[in-house]
Order: structure tokens, then sequence, then C-alpha cells
């Protein structure tokens, strides 16, 4: 991966995670966090993951999140300085509960 993709991971991550807690309602309770992202070479297209917290609220908050694409990605867009500007995509990421489900399978043996 090249520096400025690097770069520009950060600034989407670091923006993205703004968006999600300040312009975004969800349920009391509910947490999302930017866990990574992932833009194409040629700028296209990003992929943003996401933890959600509590487990049980992930289809409510990947529905929400989809119902309010448009308005995330216009705010996105206004904060970045850049062409092309990247279409975004979001992806649940698990990889913090499969590690708790390994530790707990680990402590069973």
């Amino acid at each position: 991966m090249s520096a400025r993709i690097t770069k520009i991971n950060s600034l989407i991550q670091q923006h993205m995670g703004e968006i999600l807690t300040k312009d975004i309602s969800l349920k009391a309770g509910v947490f999302v966090t930017v866990s990574k992202v992932d833009t194409t070479p040629d700028l296209r297209y990003t992929r943003i993951f996401i933890s959600i917290f509590p487990e049980k609220e992930i289809d409510y908050t990947v529905k929400t999140l989809e119902k309010e694409l448009y308005q995330i990605q216009g705010k996105l867009n206004k904060r970045l300085v850049m062409r092309p500007l990247p279409k975004i995509e979001f992806k649940v990421d698990m990889t913090e509960s499969r590690a708790d489900e390994i530790e707990r399978l680990l402590k069973e043996i």
C-alpha cells in the first residue's frame, strides 16, 4: 500500500469517526467505532470497517447506516479536499468477537 493511500485511509478514518459519533443518531447505548479503512488505489471506493457494541444491535445499526448513507457520504465529501471522492461502503468488523470466542475456547481446553 502506498504512503498516499495510507494517509487517505487515516484521514477518512478520523472524519468517519467524527461523523458517526456526532452526526448520526443511534439508540442510546449503541457504540460504533471505525476499526479500519481500506481505500482502492484509484480512490473510487473506500470500505469502512466498523465495530458495533453491543453485538445484538448489529442489524439495527447496519440498517440505520444504510438508510443514512447518502447523508454520511455528503458529510464526508464536504470534509475531504480531494478528487475523486471515494464512494463509501460499510463492513462490520467481527474481529473482536471472533477473538473473544477463540479466547473462550482456549480457556476451555
